[in-house]
């Protein structure tokens, strides 16, 4: 009879709640940026879509749990920090500052947090 140890589940914290939140307020961010800064139909469309899912995949081959492509802490790092940047950039063309430098602020703060904590372990 063979007795499996079952897989410790990674433990979440607050800081991970938010990051979920940031990547998901990022990808978003990104399509309001696509469909309001640019002609409809066309680019606005393309842009609309075409950004936030080249976002999302990004971050689902490199940033994800079962990211495809194993890469260091700094290679991630330099990922977030691209997505993050561009929707903070989109917020802040379509005339709203504030929410740019809100949201630039938080996912800094957060991916320090995150970065220390992934350095340590």
């Amino acid at each position: 009879m063979s007795t499996a140890l079952p897989e410790p589940q990674p433990k979440i914290g607050p800081n991970d709640i938010l990051r979920f939140l940031l990547e998901l307020f990022a990808f978003v961010s990104l399509g309001i940026w696509g469909f309001l800064a640019f002609p409809l139909p066309w680019p606005g469309v393309l842009v609309g879509l075409g950004a936030p899912a080249l976002a999302i995949l990004a971050w689902a081959l490199v940033l994800s749990p079962k990211a495809v492509f194993r890469v260091d802490v700094f290679g991630q790092a330099l990922v977030e920090i691209v997505i993050f940047t561009c929707a903070a950039i989109g917020w802040w063309m379509l005339g709203q500052p504030v929410v740019a430098i809100v949201f630039a602020v938080v996912a800094a703060v957060s991916g320090l947090i995150h970065g220390r904590r992934q350095l340590a372990d």
